[in-house]
C-alpha cells in the first residue's frame, strides 16, 4: 500500500502496472523492448562519434542529425530502464517527483525531436532550393539558435503539465494503467478540476504537430518543384537521395504517433494493452530506426561505420 505525505495530497510514489492484461508475458515482452533500446544505444552513440570525430562531418546536415541522436537517447533512456525493471524485475514502484520528471523529459524530449525535423526539413530546402546561399544560410550561430529554440520551446510547452499535477488530491488510487507516467494516465487518477490539463495538453499535441508538420509538407513541396525544373533524371535522383533519410526519420517519429492517436478513437473498446503497446511502439521505433536509416542510406556515415568496422576486425 503507497504510504501519503502528512504535508501534501498527493501520494509518495505511484505504482506502474506495465501492460495491463498481459503481465504473464512481460518477460517475453521485455525481449524486443531490450533488443530496441540496445539497438538505439549502439545505433545512436556510434552516429554521434562518427559526426564528432569526422571534421568533415561538421555540416549542418550533420549538427542537425547529432542533435536528433541526442534527443533520441535521452527519449529512449528516460523510459525503457524503468519498463525493463517492471518486467525483469517486477519493480513497479516510482516516486511521485520522478515520475513528474519522467514525465517532463518524454514530452519535453518528444517536441523537441520534431522541431529538429523541421530543422532539418529547412537544411533540405536551403540545400536544394538555394544552393549557392547554403553556407551563409545555415551558419554556426544560426544553427546554434535553431537548437536553442527548440530547447526552449520544448521546455516551454511542457512545463505547465506536471507542475499543477503536485497540488491533485489522487482520490482515484495510485496505480498508472502504463509503463511509464505518461501525461494523461496520470491526471485520470486526480480528482478535483483537470480541465486545464486535459485542455493544455490536446493543445500542445495538437499545435506541434500541425505547425511542425504544415512547414514540413511546405518545405518539400518546394523542393519538389525545384526538383523537377532540373535538366537530368540523374539530377532527379540525386537531389532526392539527399532527401530519403530525412523522408524515412519523418516517417518514423510521426506515423507510430499518428497510429496510436487513430486508435486511441477509432478503436476506444479495444483492451487497454493495445493502446499501451501502441504508445511503446511510438517511443521505441523512432530511436532504433533514425541510426538505421541515416547508417544505409548517407554514404558519408555508410563509409564511416564501414570503415570503423573493419578496423576493428584488422
Amino acid at each position: 500500500m503507497t504510504s501519503y505525505n502528512l504535508t501534501s495530497t498527493h501520494p509518495t510514489a505511484f505504482l506502474l502496472m506495465g501492460i495491463p492484461g498481459l503481465e504473464h508475458l512481460h518477460i517475453w515482452i521485455s525481449i524486443p523492448f531490450c533488443s530496441a533500446y540496445t539497438l538505439a544505444l549502439l545505433g545512436n552513440c556510434t552516429l554521434l562519434s562518427i559526426i564528432c570525430s569526422a571534421a568533415a562531418l561538421h555540416e549542418p546536415m550533420y549538427i542537425f542529425l547529432a542533435m536528433l541522436s541526442c534527443i533520441d537517447l535521452v527519449l529512449s533512456t528516460s523510459t525503457l530502464p524503468k519498463m525493463l525493471a517492471i518486467f525483469w524485475f517486477r519493480d513497479r514502484k516510482i516516486n511521485f517527483y520522478a515520475c513528474l520528471v519522467q514525465m517532463f523529459f518524454l514530452h519535453t524530449f518528444s517536441i523537441m525531436e520534431s522541431a529538429v525535423l523541421l530543422a532539418m526539413a529547412f537544411d533540405r530546402y536551403v540545400a536544394i532550393c538555394k544552393p549557392l546561399h547554403y553556407t551563409t544560410v545555415l551558419t554556426g550561430p544560426l544553427i546554434i539558435r535553431i537548437g536553442l529554440a527548440a530547447v526552449v520551446r520544448g521546455v516551454t510547452l511542457t512545463i505547465p503539465l506536471p507542475f499543477p499535477l503536485r497540488h491533485f488530491h489522487y482520490c482515484r488510487g495510485s496505480v498508472i494503467a502504463h509503463c511509464y507516467c505518461e501525461h494523461m494516465a496520470v491526471v485520470r487518477l486526480a480528482c478535483g478540476d483537470t480541465r486545464f490539463n486535459n485542455i493544455f495538453g490536446i493543445a500542445v499535441v495538437m499545435f506541434v504537430a500541425v505547425i511542425d508538420l504544415l512547414f514540413i509538407t511546405l518545405s518539400y513541396i518546394f523542393i519538389l518543384r525545384a526538383v523537377l525544373q532540373l535538366a537530368s533524371r540523374e539530377a532527379h535522383y540525386k537531389a532526392f537521395g539527399t532527401c530519403v533519410s530525412h523522408v524515412g526519420a519523418i516517417l518514423a517519429f510521426y506515423t507510430p504517433a499518428v497510429l496510436s492517436s487513430v486508435m486511441h478513437r477509432v478503436a476506444r473498446r479495444a483492451a487497454p494493452h493495445v493502446h499501451i503497446l501502441f504508445a511503446n511502439f511510438y517511443l521505441l521505433f523512432p530511436p532504433m530506426v533514425n541510426p538505421i536509416i541515416y547508417g544505409v542510406k548517407t554514404k558519408q556515415i555508410r563509409e564511416r561505420i564501414i570503415g570503423l568496422f573493419l578496423r576493428k576486425a584488422a
